[in-house]
């Protein structure tokens, strides 16, 4: 035991960042994935100082009942759903996300759930691997184009943004958007994106890629009367959370043939999926891993770190970089 702070990281990290926590924490480090309870996660954090959580780490006033050591919780994703902010804050806690790292990778993803489900890639591997390729017919596992055609983007922060330039650019798609305010005219200029109404994005996109932080106004935002102002031919694309979607509406609607398409990353429910989507063709399914190229996950827990050394460590001498709840630092700094 040392009287240095006391960080404890909630899953498996990389080892060069316990490498740089350790000059300035007690680190301990959880060796496998696990889901923790309320109990469990009020155990652990009843002694720490700092800690290092993923997004299934539901962290809220139960949880931090008896951590009264605590200072700052830093959370291993842009998204903070899993926090309860207010809670945190009314505690002095500080809390941090890993906001703009993960941007690019994030958008490439999209578009990979994008192409795939246009395509019909998904369908057509599963088609090769049980060994059904004899010959195949012209008109068979025919999808949609995507250059040129109409890119919807529905929550137009960083990552919207980044998806908005490969589709202007890459793909010369126009590109139209809502968000909650439209954006400054230059930088929707050099986007090429439109500002235009839910229901108008929802009528006229060929693929709709969603990227809206959730909260309890953005839940079940996509729902059955949503998804049947679509084309017969659109794609939907979810790379934000799980609940934004109403995902038993949507496998409905791919059902039925409106839309034609889905490229899901997130579900309502995880780690569960809607057994539906499970059984449709016409859908691509990935276990929320948009984030998940090796550079990016070491940036986001090399950010995680570094704002614990910030906030713990005086001799940083660096402000944290991404701190959710700033009004904490005045307070307790």
């Amino acid at each position: 035991m040392t009287d240095k702070p006391r960080v404890w990281v909630s899953r498996p990290t990389f080892p060069g960042i316990v490498a740089r926590l350790e000059p300035h924490f007690e680190v301990t480090v959880e060796p496998e994935e696990h889901k923790f309870s309320s109990s469990e996660l009020a155990a652990r954090l009843a002694t720490q100082d700092a800690a290092i959580v993923g997004l299934k780490d539901r962290i809220g006033a139960a949880e931090i009942a008896h951590a009264t050591r605590l200072r700052i919780v830093a959370n291993l994703g842009v998204g903070y759903d899993n926090l309860d902010l207010d809670a945190l804050s009314a505690a002095g806690i500080a809390a941090s996300n890993t906001a703009d790292v993960l941007n690019e990778s994030v958008a490439d993803y999209a578009w990979a759930l994008l192409l795939g489900s246009a395509r019909r890639m998904n369908a057509a591997e599963r088609w090769l691997r049980a060994g059904h390729w004899k010959a195949t017919e012209f008109k068979a596992w025919l999808g949609t184009d995507v250059r040129g055609r109409t890119l919807g983007i529905l929550g137009m922060g960083r990552i919207g943004q980044a998806i908005a330039r490969r589709g202007a650019h890459g793909f010369a798609m126009p590109v139209l958007y809502h968000n909650r305010s439209p954006l400054p005219d230059d930088v929707a200029g050099a986007l090429g994106a439109r500002y235009v109404s839910r229901e108008t994005l929802l009528a006229d996109s060929d693929h709709l890629v969603i990227v809206v932080p959730y909260s309890a106004e953005s839940h079940h935002l996509v729902g059955a009367a949503e998804l049947a102002r679509m084309k017969p031919t659109a794609t939907i694309v979810n790379i934000a959370r799980g609940g934004i979607v109403d995902d038993a509406a949507l496998a409905a609607a791919l059902r039925a043939g409106r839309p034609g398409a889905a490229g899901l990353d997130v579900f309502e429910g995880e780690p569960n999926v809607h057994p539906e989507l499970l059984a449709l063709p016409n859908v691509v399914l990935t276990p929320h891993i948009a984030s998940a190229s090796l550079p990016t996950r070491r940036a986001m827990a090399n950010l995680a770190a570094e704002n614990l050394i910030c906030l713990l460590d005086p001799a940083a001498g660096r402000t944290p970089p991404t701190v959710l709840n700033r009004e904490v630092l005045a307070r307790r700094l």
